[in-house]
């Protein structure tokens, strides 16, 4: 370190001096500094040096000034960090090639040479593992090196690195406010909150405060005044900016959103929050709060002393620190991922939270309606089951195999939505949409309910519990008798002995693998849990009913009444008909993709092997050992389990994090629980007794409107 001191040439504008003593100050292993302390002990070393030698204080001082009076500033402050006006599909790819190719250096910006001081990954976590008081210390000893006798009268460097500084920060200004206002008046942005047209546009308005504040501070820089204006009004428009894209946030929830206006929203936002944390370190009036604690607090370039500087000295090194994480991640894929896709998918689990509260039975009226409607898909799925064995008997190729498999499967989920049954098994990917959204309610409350939360966790529990003994209530006795019927009209059973056994080895728990391909139907219930709530955002967000409404052929087809029926439904119902019918075949297609790959790969639903094991028997004559009829049960149930288990923690998951909540209290709520099942064992199952008031049910007469009350 001693020797790269010695080394610097003041007057130079090479930067590879200062590449090889940041490497001096960069801990050699990435997790050594995590339990050593290595960078602090190398920065402290640094300043310990340079008190002990002022000469190399002040020739390092006047090196860095060079190299800042050399480089153009406005990138850095402007575009490190913000996400940019490509969209997210150019960024992403964009993100993806540049880690394997980085773009080319231009050393005449800034922005490119703290690419070259700067190279690794990890820079960012061992600057941050260095308290900002040590940086700070560091900082003054170079800043208030005196300067050798020869150059007593030359300019002082703080004051050349000051101006140098300041100007490409009004420059950023500048740059951002224009991003601002163009981003501002998107299209997009404007269909999304079409009220910003009944006034002035504060993205508009916010520019031509910019370009006034800008004036006025180059006049003040020429001593023409003697400080500008404050910048009060200009906040106003940039908190009313903010306002705005708050507002379009919110209203994703019901108007639906997208991939395009979410990263809008994202580049907007980081832009308004640059633009605050740069208008703050230049500001000279000592009006604008801070853009980290909301102080008034006075400039850095009128110096004050006290309080008020160490606050704006912090501040310009948060946003240093701010500037070289952002430099050093703007290439990885996985935080544009969690700042874009994170805020749509938030949206995305929201409607399958409002759908999950139908899922939920209150009371034991609720509950048998939740049987009777479960047991409806039962008698579908039975018949369902059939014709998937009879598709098979077609010895088609593989590909118009899956096709016919895929089509069974959508078509007959299809049919039971639209006659408003339940198939069990798509309850959890719904209701963890629910339980997330009461957790990150009360997270934002003041505090967890864990009672309130178990009483919820223990509804979901019982309503599904249920929800599966509907579905196999009838799918057995159904399939049953379709296997009798069939041999009573044609003589010969519907399956043969060994495709029986076979119906029997692929439930196996056991000695198969049954369970993992019921982990694998679980991993699609939760994504047809997904596309669904895709689906109903996309319809709220791109006006689906209003667009049908506009066909005119259907209208000259169904008339005007009819098409409005149907533009309403198609729009409340898209997300359920999308997500059965993707369902369906991710289902055919499974086992297809796994044989033509060479893969284990097949699926198990609890409702077609329940089907599959009636169908077995009868074939066999029930001429089966007690043993091999208890082992299919204990796969029936098994595999129910685990489809139940892998979609109801894979979307508690997703919804979690998406809404950014942490529960720790597992083992409260597993009390909780317990305690509600040894105070009432009978009603922790079968619910509370009914009422008076549960055996009126408001509502319409589909079947849906009596499944469940919502839970709101």
């Amino acid at each position: 370190m001693l020797d790269i001191l010695e080394r610097i040439d003041p007057d130079s504008d090479r930067i590879d001096l200062l590449v090889d003593l940041v490497d001096c100050l960069r801990p050699r292993h990435r997790w050594v500094w995590q339990k050593s302390d290595d960078p602090l002990q190398a920065v402290r070393t640094l300043t310990q040096l340079l008190k002990g030698n002022p000469l190399q204080a002040w020739k390092l001082h006047h090196y860095i000034t060079t190299l800042l009076e050399s480089r153009r500033h406005t990138s850095l402050y402007s575009d490190i960090g913000i996400l940019s006006n490509d969209g997210f599909v150019t960024e992403l790819k964009r993100r993806i090639s540049y880690r394997f190719l980085p773009p080319a250096l231009n050393d005449l910006y800034l922005s490119d040479a703290l690419n070259q001081v700067l190279y690794a990954e990890t820079d960012y976590e061992w600057i941050r593992a260095v308290p900002k008081a040590e940086w700070m210390e560091l900082f003054d000893v170079i800043a208030n090196a005196p300067p050798p006798l020869e150059n007593i009268d030359a300019p002082i460097p703080s004051e050349r690195a000051r101006y140098v500084t300041v100007m490409g920060i009004l420059d950023a200004i500048r740059t951002l406010s224009c991003r601002i206002c163009a981003l501002g008046l998107e299209p997009r942005l404007v269909h999304s909150y079409s009220e910003i047209e009944n006034f002035d546009s504060p993205f508009l308005m916010q520019n031509i405060e910019v370009n006034h504040y800008l004036d006025e501070y180059g006049r003040y820089l020429e001593g023409k005044l003697d400080s500008p204006e404050p910048a009060r009004h200009l906040l106003v428009m940039l908190d009313q900016c903010q306002d705005v894209v708050l507002k379009i946030r919110r209203g994703g929830a019901s108007t639906g959103t997208s991939v395009a206006l979410t990263y809008l929203l994202v580049a907007l936002q980081q832009s308004i929050d640059r633009l605050h944390k740069l208008l703050y370190l230049v500001d000279v009036s000592g009006a604008l709060p801070s853009a980290s604690t909301g102080n008034a607090v006075a400039s850095p370039v009128a110096t004050p002393a006290g309080t008020v500087e160490s606050e704006r000295r912090l501040a310009a090194v948060a946003l240093a620190e701010e500037l070289i994480e952002a430099h050093n991640t703007k290439y990885k894929v996985r935080g544009l991922l969690r700042d874009n896709v994170d805020l749509l998918a938030r949206n995305v689990t929201e409607n399958a939270s409002r759908t999950g509260e139908h899922y939920v039975a209150d009371t034991r009226r609720a509950l048998r309606h939740m049987f009777l409607s479960a047991a409806g898909a039962g008698f579908i799925v039975g018949f369902m089951a059939m014709f998937k064995i009879m598709l098979g008997y077609l010895r088609t190729a593989p590909l118009v195999e899956a096709f016919l498999f895929s089509m069974n499967y959508s078509l007959g989920f299809i049919l039971i939505y639209v006659l408003h049954f339940t198939v069990a098994t798509k309850q959890p990917a719904m209701t963890a949409q629910h339980i997330a959204a009461s957790l990150h309610k009360a997270d934002n409350g003041r505090g967890l309910d864990v009672d309130s939360l178990a009483t919820l966790v223990n509804k979901v529990f019982r309503t599904q519990i249920v929800a599966v003994l509907g579905n196999m209530a009838l799918a057995f006795p159904v399939a049953w008798a379709i296997a009798v019927g069939y041999k009573a009209i044609n003589g010969n059973h519907m399956v043969d002995p060994v495709k029986a056994y076979h119906l029997l080895a692929d439930i196996d728990p056991f000695h198969g693998l049954a369970l993992f391909y019921a982990a694998i139907a679980g991993v699609w219930l939760f994504v047809a849990g997904l596309i669904s709530g895709y689906y109903d955002n996309k319809a709220l967000y791109t006006r689906m009913g209003q667009r049908v409404r506009q066909l005119r052929s259907l209208r000259r087809l169904l008339g005007t009444e009819r098409l409005g029926r149907f533009a309403n439904y198609i729009e409340d119902n898209l997300g359920g008909l999308a997500g059965n019918f993707f369902f369906g075949l991710m289902l055919g297609l499974t086992g297809t993709v796994g044989y033509l790959l060479g893969l284990p790969l097949d699926i198990r639903h609890v409702t077609f092997s329940t089907a599959n094991l009636a169908t077995a028997l009868v074939a066999l004559d029930q001429q089966l050992p007690l043993e091999a009829v208890l082992n299919g049960a204990a796969g029936v149930a098994l595999i129910g389990a685990v489809n139940l288990f892998v979609s109801f923690g894979l979307a508690l998951w997703v919804a979690m994090r998406s809404r950014k909540v942490q529960f720790k209290r597992g083992i409260l709520l597993m009390r909780a629980l317990g305690r509600r099942f040894l105070a009432a064992p009978i009603d922790f199952f079968l619910g509370p007794k009914d009422t008076p008031k549960d055996h009126v049910l408001p509502g319409s007469e589909h079947c849906s409107d009596l499944i469940v009350r919502e839970t709101k």
